[in-house]
């Protein structure tokens, strides 16, 4: 196979699990950070709370706001009545309602008591009184803040006596970070703000206003602190006020608004009593918060302040962070239902509900669960629990927008990350954590209902069911198919690193591939069939989709057959029986059997994949063939390799390189069919067609043959040729003597030429290629590695083979008819070209007793010994009975078409037919018997039936001339005198009128001249 260790076996992108955190759904308050969200949260639970225990009042309390009503909460997670307190405002160690309602530990005794401790020696210091003040109730109002002197600190003195438990208050200050010195200056402020005014109720109070007017630089540590301090009240000014009323930036109270807090970004604002700018701001502020929320402008007696969405989310989220324990942050505390109802408080101020605390709680919980690593997955079931309030509430009709919203963004985030672990749960989860899938998926499909149907009021049951079905198939497909493209990128990689090629890789890749499958089926599928009942088929029908994706790609760059490709495609097919067998097993219980799933698995067809492969390794290789033939064609000389193997060295070549082909066909590690074989056989047939073609490209014995002279009579007996004669009776002789030694001297060597040498060597390279073309018929018919194919469909009669016939039946005939035609063109080349001096240019010229055959038999001999001597043995026969019928065929042209400087005698028939008896003898003899004497009798005939003829008298002849020409024309006899026509040459025997006319021109005698003037107006010889 061709180098391919650089190749990536999968292209395209990698799907990998990003790292990303819980997406925070509420926005970002711009030019406000945590700390200072926390820091207000803290102020505005301090100012609501400003009655109870640890915040300046003396008793606890009942605290009716205006938001309870209707919306007092008992579900799990909703404040109710707190904890039993003691006289001094103290929480007892009672369990919690809302923890146990959850599903929450409790926190360990050793952390309980170590936090308890700490928070008391904290409050000790001041931080809050350990005496309660008296309450009175105003129709629902809150008690005044009657523990409070001028210094904003309790009169009391500190008691060195062991404190009682901490109170929910002093817990809130710790868990919220609030230093004695904030604290200390919130307590001054607001009690410099509520002098006179202790019966206000919280929603009634600008908080951020109130503490600008009535803060002074002097509690701050120093200008710069009290700058930042104001800065921050300022933008909680503009952020609070701005989210709670109709977005206008025309309204010149928002200008106004905005001027003075950009002015106070360089330098502090002036607080004092003459002070324009704070009058202004008090004016301005005063007119936007008393307008009515949402689309309700008209004035109210509540400030709208701090109620605006999500500026009131963020706040509220802060306060309920404070309820995770600092020392081990996955543990609720165990006051948390105290603390609970402490913010819940600030609901008048916030705008919060038991709606909208249900569906924050819910978040802060979840998102505790991810902060926290997943730690804890009591988080995750506490805010699964939660989500079940979150339904009960957003069944309800006429839900606000700004709820819907809020719970909108809060479920979008919360599906997200879950379904980002659950899409990539075989990167998330193990073995160790596997169990927390039972946990998220719950939270992911029902955080999906109630945006698919609660939000969008879709009230059809089954939707739930298709659409958890339909997620969950989700879930395993892109989880198992980016595990799979995973594990692609590892095999990459590693092929890279250890220079590894492509076949080990994708061997490697299909073990894993069955490890993989194995761990879904022992691992996740499990937990995943409780919400679909296939989830192993689901699973295996991914990997094997994968998988074939690789293994196509593989495959469609392959273009080289061999036992490793052979391997990989086995390593397929098993990898694909091991997971159909997962599918069948799986899906026992189903109502199909698993019908569906197993149709989504598009077989590998791996004997097709094989067979298409073998039949493209078929085509590569003859192409390869063809092109070998093609160089040939090019380079061919036609000499022979050497004297030992006189055959052409393409030839050889050839035979080689199929003899190859045939030989890496079989070492191919598969089952062959004879189907296969006749494809193979084929191809190599059109190759060596195509090279028998090119070995008989050699011309055609026409044109050696030379044309016939015009027919003209005889005229040697003239007067003038007589008195000539008389005058010279010798000159004819001693010239024929002088011409007949100078051809003998100078034939005395075989006249066979190079170019008929080198067809002898093609000649001799079409038997050595029947002898291979044998030998590899031979391999085909008889390997054991072929077997019979299955009688799918019916038999193709062109690749039909049977025992008793060739794979090479169209060649064979191909290849012997080119042998004929090549020694054909080999013997007319040899006798009318290389033996012509000898024979058709001297063979009786002038007069036949002076020029006989003789001569010419000895250099036909020896040019019989040289082809023997070159051709192969299989070869000979049929070369030299071609040689025959050339020459017999120049012994009648010598007769009939000899041209003007032949004529011959009666008497000279019988030299002539000696001469030629001399001729067949030499090839009854020639080559030990190579031409058996019937044949060579047979061949004869023709030529000793014109002998024959020669032997007739001329009347005989003008007879038998005129009879024949008469039959043929269709007349009847013709009289003496009458002109006949000339007939045609068809073939030159006895009884053909054309041969007798042409013994006639060649008759020596006046009666012959006479006829032939008088019947066909012959012109005389010049």
């Amino acid at each position: 196979m061709p180098q391919q260790t650089r190749r990536e076996l999968f292209h395209g992108p990698i799907t990998t699990a990003p790292n990303v955190d819980l997406a925070w759904p509420f926005g970002k308050l711009e030019g406000l950070e945590s700390d200072d969200i926390r820091e207000t949260a803290y102020e505005i639970l301090f100012t609501a709370c400003r009655s109870l225990p640890g915040f300046g009042g003396r008793n606890a309390l009942t605290f009716y706001s205006s938001h309870e009503n209707g919306d007092g909460g008992h579900g799990p997670g909703s404040p109710g009545s707190p904890g039993k307190r003691g006289n001094n405002g103290a929480a007892t160690m009672t369990p919690s309602k809302i923890k146990r309602s959850l599903g929450l530990k409790a926190v360990k005794k050793a952390t309980h008591t170590r936090r308890v401790s700490v928070c008391a020696m904290e409050f000790s210091n001041g931080g809050g009184s350990t005496q309660s003040s008296p309450a009175t109730h105003h129709h629902g109002r809150s008690a005044s803040l009657s523990g409070f002197n001028p210094a904003g600190l309790s009169t009391s003195q500190p008691s060195k006596q062991k404190r009682a438990p901490s109170t929910p208050a002093e817990i809130m200050k710790q868990q919220m970070k609030v230093t004695e010195q904030s604290d200390s200056r919130l307590r001054k402020i607001l009690t410099r703000t509520l002098v006179g005014q202790m019966g206000r109720r919280p929603e009634t109070i600008i908080l951020p206003l109130e503490l600008i007017r009535h803060s002074k630089p002097t509690e701050f540590i120093d200008s710069h602190e009290y700058h930042l301090w104001q800065k921050r009240q300022l933008k909680l000014l503009e952020l609070g006020l701005l989210s709670s009323i109709p977005s206008d930036k025309s309204n010149p109270l928002v200008m106004r608004l905005r001027e003075i807090v950009r002015g106070g970004e360089s330098n502090p604002i002036d607080t004092s009593k003459n002070s324009e700018t704070i009058r202004t701001l008090c004016n301005t502020v005063a007119s936007l918060a008393c307008r009515g929320s949402g689309t309700n402008i008209a004035p109210t007696d509540m400030c709208h302040w701090a109620d605006g969405y999500p500026f009131n989310i963020h706040i509220y989220i802060s306060l309920l962070q404070a309820i995770f324990d600092t020392k081990d942050e996955t543990l609720v505390l165990d006051e948390v239902d105290d603390l609970l109802e402490l913010m819940k408080k600030t609901w008048s101020i916030l705008g919060i509900n038991k709606a909208i605390h249900n569906a924050c709680f819910t978040w802060v919980l979840f998102q505790q669960y991810v902060v926290t690593n997943q730690a804890e997955p009591d988080l995750l079931s506490a805010a699964y629990t939660m989500l079940t309030e979150v339904e009960i509430d957003a069944k309800k009709p006429d839900k606000e927008t700004t709820y819907v919203k809020l719970l909108s963004c809060v479920l979008v985030s919360v599906q997200n990350w879950a379904e980002m672990r659950l899409l990539h749960y075989h990167e998330y989860f193990n073995k160790g954590n596997v169990d927390e899938i039972e946990n998220l998926l719950p939270m992911a499909l029902f955080s999906a209902k109630l945006l698919n149907e609660d939000l969008k009021m879709m009230e059809v049951d089954k939707v739930l069911v298709d659409l958890n079905g339909d997620r969950v198939d989700s879930y395993i497909r892109s989880s198992v198919k980016n595990a799979f493209a995973k594990m692609i990128e590892t095999e990459n990689f590693k092929h890279r690193k250890e220079n590894e090629g492509p076949n080990e890789s994708l061997l490697h890749l299909a073990k894993e591939t069955e490890n993989l499958a194995s761990k879904e089926r022992e691992l996740f599928s499990p937990i995943l069939k409780k919400w679909h009942p296939i989830a192993v088929g689901v699973a295996a029908a991914t990997l094997h989709r994968s998988y074939g994706a690789v293994l196509k790609q593989y495959l469609s760059e392959t273009i080289v057959l061999n036992g490793e490709i052979v391997e990989v495609i086995e390593r397929a097919a098993t990898l694909e029986n091991f997971l159909v067998q997962m599918v069948v097993e799986d899906s026992v219980e189903c109502d199909d059997g698993g019908k569906g799933i197993v149709r989504e698995m598009v077989p590998y067809e791996v004997d097709s994949i094989i067979l298409r492969l073998l039949r493209q390794w078929i085509d590569e290789r003859t192409k390869k063939e063809k092109e070998l033939v093609a160089r040939i064609k090019e380079t061919e000389s036609w000499n022979p390799k050497s004297k030992s193997e006189p055959y052409a060295q393409s030839c050889m070549e050839l035979t080689k390189s199929a003899d190859q082909m045939v030989k890496d066909f079989f070492d191919i590690p598969i089952g062959i069919t004879d189907e296969v074989v006749v494809d193979l056989a084929q191809g190599l047939e059109q190759i060596f067609q195509e090279y028998t073609t090119f070995v008989a490209s050699c011309g055609s014995k026409q044109s050696y043959v030379a044309s016939l002279p015009p027919l003209t009579r005889c005229n040697r007996d003239s007067k003038f040729f007589k008195i000539w004669r008389m005058a010279n009776p010798c000159s004819v002789g001693i010239h024929d003597m002088q011409h007949l030694i100078a051809t003998e001297k100078h034939h005395s060597r075989p006249s066979t030429s190079r170019g008929t040498q080198r067809l002898y060597v093609r000649l001799n390279s079409l038997h050595y290629l029947i002898f291979h073309l044998h030998s590899i018929d031979k391999t085909l018919t008889l390997s054991p590695r072929v077997s019979a194919t299955k009688p799918t469909q019916p038999p193709d009669t062109r690749k039909h083979h049977s025992l008793l016939s060739s794979y090479f039946e169209h060649v064979n005939v191909a290849i012997q008819s080119a042998c004929d035609h090549v020694s054909e063109v080999a013997a007319y080349r040899l006798v009318f070209l290389d033996s012509k001096a000898v024979f058709y240019e001297s063979l009786y010229i002038g007069e036949v007793a002076n020029s006989r055959i003789k001569p010419l038999l000895k250099v036909l001999k020896q040019n019989l010994t040289l082809l023997t001597a070159i051709l192969v043995d299989r070869a000979q026969a049929l070369a030299m009975k071609e040689v025959m019928k050339a020459c017999f065929e120049a012994f009648l042209m010598v007769l009939l078409a000899g041209g003007h400087s032949r004529f011959f005698e009666i008497s000279d028939h019988q030299m002539i037919e000696e001469d030629f008896e001399s001729l067949k003898k030499v090839f009854c003899t020639c080559g030990e018997g190579l031409i058996s004497e019937d044949v060579v009798q047979r061949e004869a005939e023709p030529v000793e039936g014109v002998i024959a003829l020669m032997g007739q008298t001329t009347e005989q002849l003008a007879e038998d001339l005129c009879a024949l020409t008469s039959e043929m024309s269709g007349t009847e006899a013709i009289s003496s005198g009458q002109k006949l026509p000339i007939p045609p040459t068809i073939r030159w025997e006895r009884g053909d009128p054309n041969t007798m006319l042409r013994v006639l021109c060649h008759r020596n005698d006046r009666e012959a001249n006479l006829f032939l003037k008088r019947s066909f107006q012959l012109a005389k010889r010049k």
